[in-house]
């Protein structure tokens, strides 16, 4: 299996396509990385040294894959963080071009616009591409809680509440939809839920709250899920799978006391997960 992932990438740590490519290699998927930016480190450590992509290069990089005559093949589309709204449009450019190869390929939209320890921090522009353009274009999108409740425009406190604002989010266009760090009202102190709704359903993985917060975690899951969702096709199998995956790596990256998430030193757990996680139909 073939995926094209356009993704911000850093050569120190693993957020973005340098969290999800090697997650998906590990699980013998064949991948194409187009980096967005090329930095040093993640923006979270306050500085960094490397500059952001334009759009004619993101284009003129899927330009030469697709002379390659392989478009064809490819399953699927994977998008995370952009810096501009001209990236995104970009990357839509690459998802139009992948699907006219092959038709059957799906498009993975994570929606990277900020989360509830940080608030937003990407440009009001790339949040408002996202909402109106790179969603209704999407097959599939998986926001964090506090994207979702960006993109529809409400607080969400209960899971009740989660499930409406999937509903409309899916009305919108992406037919499936995976929330991780969810943390309602219901949500017991001690853990965190994750709830994937699709054509056969609504389910939701809880997992131990770790005393601590791994940049990656999301980019992480969102090409795990869209990995297993393409080759099962099931909703369910897709998310427990991949929150029991990120769960391990996780899991061994607090009690090693690392501040960046240890994807290589704990990559069994891609694979082999130390525990599965059960689903809950909703």
């Amino acid at each position: 299996m073939n995926i094209l992932s356009i993704q911000s990438h850093v050569a120190f740590g693993h957020v973005g396509n340098s969290a999800a490519v090697f997650a998906l290699q590990r699980l013998g998927v064949e991948v194409w990385p187009v980096h967005t930016v090329q930095f040093s480190n993640h923006t979270g450590y306050g500085s960094w040294r490397g500059r952001a992509f334009d759009a004619d290069l993101i284009r003129e990089l899927v330009q030469g894959i697709d002379e390659r005559g392989v478009l064809g093949a490819c399953a699927g589309v994977l998008s995370g963080y952009a810096g501009t709204a001209e990236i995104g449009a970009a990357v839509l450019d690459a998802v139009a071009r992948v699907k006219r190869a092959n038709p059957r390929a799906r498009y993975c939209c994570d929606p990277v616009i900020g989360d509830a320890d940080r608030g937003m921090y990407v440009r009001p522009a790339v949040a408002d591409f996202l909402r109106a353009r790179a969603l209704p274009a999407a097959d599939v999108a998986t926001p964090n809680h506090f994207e979702l409740d960006h993109l529809v425009g409400r607080t969400t406190r209960t899971l009740a509440a989660v499930l409406d604002a999937v509903e409309a989010l899916r009305a919108q266009g992406p037919r499936t939809v995976l929330v991780t760090s969810v943390a309602g009202a219901d949500t017991p102190s001690d853990a965190i839920d994750l709830v994937a709704c699709g054509g056969e359903g609504r389910f939701r993985v809880r997992t131990p709250r770790l005393p601590m917060a791994a940049n990656g975690a999301g980019d992480t899951m969102a090409a795990l899920f869209f990995a297993h969702l393409l080759r099962t096709g099931s909703t369910a199998q897709a998310l427990s799978r991949a929150a029991s995956a990120v769960f391990g790596v996780l899991q061994r990256t607090a009690a090693a006391g690392s501040g960046e998430m240890l994807l290589i030193a704990a990559q069994d757990e891609l694979v082999h997960p130390s525990r599965l996680f059960p689903v809950e139909s909703l």
